[in-house]
């Protein structure tokens, strides 16, 4: 879509208002996303604020921009206590498994990919990855060290009081910045914090390169001022990131990217690196089990264990918008994969209908589809206004006494934004094999073979029987859709 009329307003984190998206280059969008820290699996949590930033791309392809979307991979720097304190992620994980550090992240990096590719997120333009921009982060310090940094025995600290406005992103109680930051002996002040750790005397590290400063790595904020600066160049577009990340990396790597520019008051956005920030809040699961330190934390994949489809976690992502609260229940789960379910058999019975050769060009000026495509539009140019555009989509879906090809063409065109795979998934596709379910396809198909027998010489309390023999395997027998059976799940 290039000509859609409703003007793009996105919510700024920064200014705490929603504003209309002005590009810095007219034409593009460039668009950097805080990625993850390589050294465990990512929960379901994480993986929201991907689907968000993927929703965000594919919305801004949508209005026409050229887009360049980075992601970085933190495979260095990112402490144990996001606030400046702990062990590096990386070497403590290397340490309890007994690995390489570098493969401790090549391995976690995969499983990353994986849920990217599972949840239908598009690829970015660069996946960034910290430990090949180590001397760029260097150079980088260097370049601010006598106006803004100090050094201590530990490495080198940034000066939050040699920038403007230091803190005006996070929003804590008293709304001057972020207070939970470790004390260490000699800092300045109480939020200055580390742009390169030297490595302490008497240990070595998997991961260390020599600086100015000392032996040692480089602090995980300075990693995405250097990423963005070099893919993007400052100041770019939008800067993504979850909620979490609003209070302590992102006004750090704000205070380093006005460091690094020269810039002044925040009171012009664009001196923060980024003309936006945006941010989407916590998935909430009230059994604890969103950490990580909980042992059996809700991984993607566990979902897929228990025979729920990825993409049904998606799209219950897209019933919430992206700034609000989601909680996470099996419950939603599983009304969300009906609901997906519902939609794919529509899709599926449309194009069964669906003549070949049907000229769809112009579909959007067709009398019924018009005015959809204008809410659709409206919808996600409200700071992406996902819940609403579903039941745009919903209706589009029902619409009466319209060629299928047009609907079809309708439907791709917000699924585009959406990413649902609507075209393409199956109701196959969605009827995965519980991980503890122990009957075999082969006997469930038997059984429902035996059941058509019995129903079609109404033997009723055979079918019945076969249907509760069934139900005790995990397995819904479903007259009525043409699938014929499918996993009971929950």
């Amino acid at each position: 879509m290039t000509d859609q009329s409703a003007p793009l307003t996105l919510f700024n984190s920064l200014t705490r208002a929603l504003e209309p998206f002005v590009p810095v280059h007219p034409g593009e969008a460039r668009v950097y996303s805080c990625g993850p820290t390589v050294y465990n699996y990512p929960h379901i949590g994480n993986m929201r604020a991907y689907v968000f930033a993927d929703v965000l791309g594919r919305t801004l392809s949508w209005k026409g921009y050229a887009l360049t979307h980075v992601i970085n991979i933190t495979d260095v720097g990112h402490l144990t206590d996001d606030a400046d304190a702990g062990e590096d992620k990386l070497e403590k994980a290397a340490k309890a498994n007994a690995q390489s550090i570098w493969d401790i992240a090549r391995h976690y990096t995969q499983a990353y990919w994986a849920d990217i590719a599972a949840l239908n997120i598009r690829q970015p333009a660069h996946w960034s990855i910290a430990t090949d921009y180590v001397p760029a982060m260097i150079e980088f310090a260097q370049s601010i060290a006598d106006k803004h940094c100090y050094e201590l025995p530990g490495g080198l600290y940034f000066d939050v009081s040699t920038v403007a406005d230091y803190g005006k992103l996070a929003r804590a109680a008293t709304d001057e910045g972020e207070g939970r930051i470790e004390q260490v002996e000699g800092k300045r002040h109480q939020a200055d914090f580390a742009i390169w750790r030297k490595t302490p005397p008497g240990e070595t590290r998997q991961m260390e390169w020599d600086s100015p400063w000392g032996r040692g790595a480089p602090g995980w904020h300075l990693e995405c001022s250097v990423m963005s600066g070099k893919l993007l160049g400052f100041p770019f577009d939008i800067h993504t990131g979850g909620i979490d990340h609003r209070e302590i990396h992102h006004p750090n790597e704000i205070a380093q990217n006005q460091a690094f520019c020269c810039a002044g008051s925040l009171t012009d956005p664009a001196n923060s690196g980024a003309r936006m920030w945006m941010h989407n809040n916590f998935l909430v699961e009230r059994s604890g089990k969103m950490s990580k330190s909980s042992g059996e934390f809700l991984r993607l994949q566990l979902l897929i264990d228990k025979g729920y489809h990825p993409l049904a976690y998606r799209l219950l992502c897209l019933q919430a918008h992206y700034r609000s609260e989601l909680e996470f229940s099996w419950e939603g789960l599983g009304a969300a994969l009906t609901r997906l379910k519902r939609l794919v058999m529509a899709v599926a019975q449309l194009k069964e209908r669906a003549e070949p050769g049907v000229d769809v060009s112009g579909w959007q000026a067709h009398a019924k589809l018009a005015p959809l495509v204008a809410r659709f539009d409206a919808a996600i140019a409200e700071d992406l206004n996902t819940a609403v555009a579903l039941t745009v989509l919903d209706e589009a879906v029902a619409l009466k006494k319209i060629d299928p090809a047009l609907k079809l063409a309708a439907i791709g065109a917000f699924d585009s934004v959406l990413g649902l795979n609507l075209l393409t998934l199956s109701r196959t596709d969605l009827r995965l094999r519980p991980k503890a379910a122990t009957v075999t396809e082969d006997e469930i198909a038997q059984k429902i073979a035996a059941r058509h027998e019995a129903r079609a010489i109404k033997d009723f309390a055979q079918s019945d029987a076969l249907r509760d023999e069934l139900a005790a395997q995990g397995v819904d027998a479903m007259d009525g859709d043409p699938l014929g059976w499918d996993w009971r799940l929950g």
